[in-house]
């Protein structure tokens, strides 16, 4: 019978939960963000297909992967987006259980004892006896019946936030994959480049002893040793920048990783990464960015602020509170639930004065407003990502291939200004110059080939493809 009661009690609350005050919420986005991809000279012909692909597809090379993969397990701003889903995921469990009403249980017993009798000075008996009586409640403690939907859009508004978490920490495990190739990508350029600056030293240093021989019996006036000396200490100088940068960049790579990274796991130069990096393709449609962990994130912002709006408007309309219990009482443990008492204590409080009210809807709504705005912002900075990863991608490859000439002919150019040199037909001038360019267009094709494979990488961020923990 007890249960039956407290059944229909439960029952009656929840069913009188009502109408929703929220805005109705349309996803909308094609009035601000164009649904192809930007075209022009600097633009590749589009390819269709799906866009984006895991980041284990994106990276072959296993040197790499080792890395981005510990990253993924030690990375500490990944381990706090985890913790905030936690967090928001508690949270909306808490609000949630505010939609139903808390049972509370309570028993006892109590026992009298008396004690009667006479007696004499020299002593006397007494006759005594008890009684006991048991008793049990069960109520519902200042359950708020949700009538306007405060409750429900309350709740609505935690689910979306602990929604948004969610993508929020996909969003970080997106960011953690790509800082962590770039970081790698970086180190080992900058290593490539120490290595052509002390090829550069080497390279100088006999220049500036045949210069010294030459002068020393004649041949050259001492111009020319002084000459070849500036190149020397501009190889000495870059040396020195490029080992405080690869011991920067090592820093940088391990803070991300969380752990150190061992020489065995760095590759051994930017070209043997070229193949171990694959090129993301964006698709037909920009529609993907949609599902961008970013723009996910801000759209479920958005709708919390909604949600929000239908709560401060039921907080105009009357709050029916229900206080209710259920009792018995016997004498005789065993016949205690024989009989039952039931008390219901509701109540109303309706507002008068609506200043707070109006002003906490006020808020609300311009929340929206800012929201909407920033879910716009998200998806038009999504836009202009992909679209400056694809107009990088579409000249790369040209790019490469002329600084590659630039470098075959810089190197022919030096070959043939130092032979001529020392053949005494043409000035040291001319070769050292041919050789400071050939110098320069070795650095520039590094930094080249770092661009390109830094693209692929901003690509596989920009567009979020779809990956799996």
């Amino acid at each position: 019978m007890i249960r039956l009661r407290i059944a229909a009690a439960l029952i009656g609350a929840t069913a009188l939960a009502g109408c929703n005050l929220a805005p109705h919420y349309v996803r909308s986005v094609a009035d601000f963000v164009p649904t192809g991809w930007p075209a022009g000279a600097a633009y590749a012909p589009n390819a269709a297909g799906r866009a984006g692909m895991p980041w284990r597809s994106l990276v072959v090379d296993a040197k790499l992967r080792t890395v981005i993969e510990r990253a993924l397990v030690n990375n500490q701003d990944l381990a706090q987006a985890v913790a905030n889903v936690a967090s928001a995921r508690a949270l909306y469990r808490v609000q949630k259980s505010n939609q139903l009403p808390t049972l509370s249980a309570d028993a006892g017993a109590t026992i009298d004892r008396a004690v009667t009798g006479g007696g004499s000075s020299s002593g006397g008996t007494g006759t005594g006896g008890s009684s006991t009586l048991f008793s049990g409640s069960v109520g519902i403690s200042g359950f708020e019946l949700d009538l306007f939907g405060r409750q429900k859009n309350l709740s609505r508004a935690a689910f979306e936030t602990y929604l948004g978490t969610q993508s929020g920490a996909r969003n970080t495990r997106f960011t953690v994959v790509a800082e962590t190739a770039t970081a790698y990508l970086t180190l080992v350029s900058d290593r490539d480049l120490l290595a052509v600056s002390y090829a550069q030293v080497a390279s100088s240093e006999r220049t500036v002893k045949l210069n010294d021989e030459l002068h020393d019996v004649g041949l050259v006036s001492g111009a020319d040793p002084a000459d070849a000396r500036t190149l020397l200490a501009q190889a000495r100088a870059d040396v020195a920048q490029y080992t405080t940068q690869v011991a920067q960049d090592r820093n940088a790579l391990e803070l991300l990783v969380g752990a150190p990274v061992e020489d065995a796991l760095l590759s051994a130069s930017l070209a043997a990464l070229d193949t171990g990096i694959a090129t993301v393709p964006a698709g037909l449609s920009s529609t993907v960015l949609l599902d961008r962990p970013d723009v996910v994130e801000a759209e479920h912002q958005l709708k919390s602020a909604n949600a929000n709006v239908g709560a401060a408007r039921a907080a105009f309309f009357p709050t029916i509170s229900l206080t209710s219990a259920l009792g018995v009482a016997s004498s005789a443990l065993t016949s205690l639930f024989s009989g039952s008492t039931w008390s219901a204590s509701p109540s109303a409080s309706v507002p008068i004065l609506g200043g707070t009210n109006r002003g906490n809807l006020d808020y609300a709504k311009a929340q929206v407003d800012y929201y909407l705005a920033a879910y716009r912002k998200a998806a038009q900075t999504a836009y202009r990502d992909v679209a400056d990863g694809l107009a990088r991608r579409g000249t790369i490859a040209r790019q490469r291939a002329a600084q590659a000439d630039l470098v075959a002919a810089a190197q022919k150019s030096y070959t043939v200004s130092e032979a001529r040199y020392r053949e005494g037909t043409d000035s040291f001038l001319t070769a050292l110059v041919a050789q400071r360019t050939l110098y320069s267009a070795r650095q520039s094709a590094i930094t080249t080939d770092l661009t390109d494979l830094q693209n692929r990488v901003t690509l596989y961020q920009a567009i979020g493809s779809d990956d799996t923990l």
